[in-house]
């Protein structure tokens, strides 16, 4: 019993931390065109690169996208998830990050920029302006990122894997998802439109091989999952499949659209935190209006983009320009 209060505590102690610190956390010190003096061609360079990147390994740009949001809700938009360490211990190595892709991609941005501007643009700066680029490249909608974010010199790899104050995990139900969102002032529509980014990238079949074989540890299926989907998943995930990655949105995992939302109403989401938007009136009822006519969803994750893009910076003297985004200076 008392090893469950010290728990309790400890979780509770990060959540007031966690909300004191995203309370400060609106933004101050970003603006459109920040390097407009000090790097006038940065944008170009890193749209250049990515440009380059994308005609040959479409494939990395959910990942490129993802790696933003993985970034952000860790100590905020400050690079951290960029940084190296020998004895991995930083947050590039906890789980729920091993199976993102493309820091090399990161690298190669940073690396062009450092031949033309030494010292100026922060590598924060370049993660939050290649999300908006591969989903430019992918066909989604184009954003004016905010730019002025400062690296940050801390990265822990626990802090990623903690529920709520840290990634919500694949299995969160509707509640751990709002919980989660709204720790760092993103609401329920930020929730859904930007779940949508699911529209472009793979998963892992060991993020859902519960859903297909071993829901509630009998055996048995996900009962919320459309039966012919679970079959057609099942050829491809195998029971304990660690390796093998399947479509987050099959047919289209390269385009940004809409099709995600089709799928998860039709109880095809991959994921059980897709499947958990249709528990929420708000969330579901924003899934039927992206399909339809006159959906908002493109203006509207390019808004929720920026928002989260928000989250913890460090602007002005706080933290460092890189030179390298996989250390510190």
């Amino acid at each position: 019993m008392a090893g469950s209060k010290n728990v309790f505590g400890i979780f509770m102690v990060q959540m007031m931390f966690l909300a004191l610190f995203f309370s400060h956390a609106d933004g101050k010190g970003l603006k459109v065109g920040f390097y407009k003096k000090s790097c006038p061609q940065a944008e170009d360079i890193v749209y250049k690169v990515i440009s380059d990147v994308m005609a040959v390994a479409p494939s990395l740009s959910g990942p490129l996208l993802r790696m933003h949001f993985h970034d952000c809700f860790i100590r905020g938009c400050d690079g951290s998830i960029l940084l190296d360490s020998p004895t991995k211990q930083s947050e590039k190595f906890s789980a729920p990050n091993l199976s993102l892709r493309g820091f090399n991609i990161i690298d190669r941005v940073k690396l062009a920029l450092e031949k033309a501007c030494p010292g100026v643009v922060s590598c924060a700066d370049i993660s939050a302006i290649v999300a908006r680029d591969v989903t430019v490249a992918t066909k989604g909608p184009y954003w004016e990122v905010e730019t002025g974010r400062r690296d940050g010199k801390v990265s822990l790899v626990a802090e990623p894997s903690t529920p709520i104050t840290g990634l919500p995990p694949f299995f969160s139900n509707i509640n751990i998802l709002k919980q989660s969102f709204g720790l760092r002032g993103l609401n329920v529509k930020d929730l859904v439109v930007l779940s949508g980014g699911h529209t472009i990238g793979m998963s892992p079949c060991s993020s859902f091989n519960d859903r297909l074989y071993n829901f509630t540890g009998k055996g048995d299926m996900d009962p919320t999952m459309d039966p012919n989907y679970i079959a057609r998943l099942k050829l491809k995930c195998k029971p304990g499949d660690q390796t093998t990655l399947a479509e987050l949105d099959p047919g289209s995992f390269k385009t940004f659209d809409d099709s995600y939302f089709k799928l998860v109403t039709k109880r095809r989401g991959l994921l059980q935190s897709d499947a958990a938007l249709l528990d929420d009136p708000e969330t579901r009822a924003y899934m039927v209006q992206a399909t339809s006519h006159g959906s908002t969803f493109f203006k509207d994750f390019g808004v929720s983009m920026v928002k989260m893009g928000r989250i913890g910076v460090l602007t002005g003297s706080q933290g460092e320009v890189r030179k390298v985004c996989t250390k510190t200076n």
